[in-house]
């Protein structure tokens, strides 16, 4: 099973990240909290203290155009933020 890691780099994400050496990430919705921590040590080389995950559901949305109302969903996603150690970072701009 291949897991799937994306960073989410929000002004929300960016303030907790800044406080409380918090990292925010999009996961694949069938990982579990100790497969996230070792991805996230093995990609970063950073020390992980706690993991917390939560699942975000789909958006409802809705707007006019000329052939009438349409209606659609966003995807729900799996969010883990996690905490990693004191001192250390993680750079997400570093390889592009």
């Amino acid at each position: 099973m291949e897991i799937s890691i994306q960073p989410i780099v929000t002004e929300k994400a960016t303030a907790l990240t800044e406080k409380l050496n918090r990292y925010t990430f999009k996961v694949s919705p069938e990982a579990n909290k100790h497969q996230i921590k070792m991805l996230v040590e093995k990609l970063y080389g950073v020390n992980v203290l706690a993991v917390n995950t939560s699942v975000v559901r789909g958006k409802n949305k809705s707007r006019w155009t000329k052939s009438g109302l349409l209606r659609g969903k966003t995807n729900s996603y799996k969010k883990a933020i996690v905490t990693i150690g004191e001192g250390q970072t993680i750079d997400f701009y570093s390889n592009i």
